[in-house]
């Protein structure tokens, strides 16, 4: 990884003078070995550490805690290990492509398809980490931002919080601040950020940019738009699972979205999430780094109407995500299933097709009456990244 500090930068731009970000910022290098004596007297480390580095004594546990001085140090020492364990454990393998696209001296603003809550953020750190990149700052909801240990976990790994609750008045306010602190942390601290292309994971397989991200991330500029994006150095970023993380309870909570039009989420239903994505077997994982949108800002400019402007980059995101989105045998077969037809048979093997339809039996026959919708749910899930590929052709 290229070597990096965290510190309060000397120069803050003028958009960002009105804020003050200490509520939702990462941590500082300063404040680390008093937030990992913090963080290694509850007894959650201990239970963490023992699990990544099985043997490990609580004296070494407290010791690895003590030496480590920086952020650098937490994400080389703590993170990196992590996340390569759990691709072994519960992957057939990580690759990636177009990191060529980027320039290791500059920031870029990753705008991502959102499918697991931790680990499509966190591949990207690893990835970087491997191609001697400065690693990102990370948006994290607040409500999975507990105070106490994850809080302190999260900002020591270089997480920002997204407040996502108020009045109208109160999500202008964040929506504000939020855009003044994105755009601080590429321009004035030189560093990149991952944020998702919408409000929470993609729970059908329809990855979708949404509009009001994006005017919330021009809302900070003060300028024109061709001005306004630019400067944000936007790379589109596309994570493909071959199983797709939760599937099943993403298919559940759809179904009873239908039935009841407002689907309330029950107490620790995140943290089961964060669970069962990291073991779950997810098969071949693939992230695919886009060309920064640059060029193409000139022509959307073009557009008189700044809402279509608007429109259409969100539209360009989407197009890049659907291109560099990498298929696998489970997403042709989900397509012929889907419409009941044979035409990309020859995308898949007829092993490859009883193995997915027997998975699918497995993960909803505990469902009972259920499972044939959640099944339909499921086809089309997987069905959508082929679905979208198809649709930028015709």
């Amino acid at each position: 990884m290229k070597k990096f500090t965290v510190e309060k930068p000397s120069h803050i731009s003028d958009f960002a003078k009105e804020f003050n970000f200490d509520a939702l910022r990462p941590f500082y290098d300063s404040e680390a070995t008093q937030v990992m004596h913090r963080m290694s007297g509850d007894p959650l480390y201990f239970q963490l550490v023992s699990y990544l580095w099985p043997g490990i004594t609580k004296d070494e546990a407290l010791a690895k805690a003590h030496n480590t001085k920086n952020i650098y140090d937490f994400q080389t020492g703590y993170m990196s290990h992590a996340i390569w364990s759990i691709v072994k454990m519960s992957s057939a393998g990580l690759t990636w492509s177009g990191i060529e696209n980027l320039d290791r001296n500059k920031s870029y603003l990753f705008i991502a398809n959102h499918r697991d809550i931790l680990l499509d953020s966190a591949l990207l750190q690893i990835i970087l980490e491997k191609e001697s990149f400065e690693t990102s700052e990370i948006t994290f909801g607040s409500n999975l931002m507990d105070q106490g240990f994850i809080t302190d976990f999260g900002r020591m790994n270089r997480m920002f919080t997204v407040k996502r609750e108020g009045n109208a008045k109160e999500l202008y306010d964040i929506s504000k601040e939020l855009s003044a602190y994105i755009r601080h942390t590429l321009i004035d601290k030189k560093t990149s950020v991952w944020i998702a292309q919408r409000n929470g994971r993609t729970k059908d397989g329809n990855d979708q940019t949404q509009t009001g991200l994006l005017k919330m991330l021009g809302m900070s500029g003060g300028k024109d738009f061709l001005q306004n994006f630019s400067e944000l150095n936007i790379v589109p970023l596309t994570i493909s699972y071959e199983y797709e993380p939760c599937d099943i309870l993403k298919a559940q909570e759809l179904y009873l979205s239908d039935l009841h039009s407002k689907y309330v989420k029950a107490q620790g239903e995140d943290l089961n999430s964060i669970i069962t994505g990291i073991k779950q077997p997810k098969g071949k994982i693939h992230l695919a780094f886009g060309k920064p949108i640059q060029e193409e800002l000139v022509e959307i400019n073009k557009f008189n109407n700044d809402n279509e402007k608007i429109k259409q980059l969100a539209a360009l995101i989407d197009k890049r995500i659907y291109t560099d989105y990498k298929l696998n045998p489970v997403n042709y077969i989900a397509y012929d299933l889907n419409r009941q037809t044979n035409v990309f048979e020859n995308n898949h093997t007829s092993k490859e097709k009883e193995d997915f339809i027997s998975y699918l039996n497995k993960i909803t026959e505990p469902q009972k009456g259920e499972a044939e919708m959640l099944k339909g749910i499921l086809i089309k899930m997987y069905s959508y990244p082929l679905e979208n590929k198809l649709n930028l052709k015709s």
